[in-house]
């Protein structure tokens, strides 16, 4: 049940995460200067860019929260 309900609340954040604007103050700037449907892409990149260090700092973090929560 522990399991099921890490994966559901991972799954929720990565469905929420497309709804955020993952954009800096420089990446805004060029964003607005591009038009909406550029602005969309550059903002869709960033967000794909994001996503492999945040998985690895996940995976890292529950492989570490679980051995350290191991009955011994």
């Amino acid at each position: 049940m522990k399991r099921f309900r890490f994966i559901f609340l991972f799954l929720v954040l990565l469905l929420a995460a497309g709804a955020v604007r993952a954009q800096c103050s420089v990446c805004t700037r060029t964003a607005q200067q591009l038009g909406e449907k550029p602005a969309r892409g550059l903002n869709a990149g960033i967000m794909y860019l994001a996503f492999t260090p945040l998985a690895i700092v996940g995976f890292i973090g529950y492989k570490w929260w679980k051995k350290t929560n191991a009955p011994e």
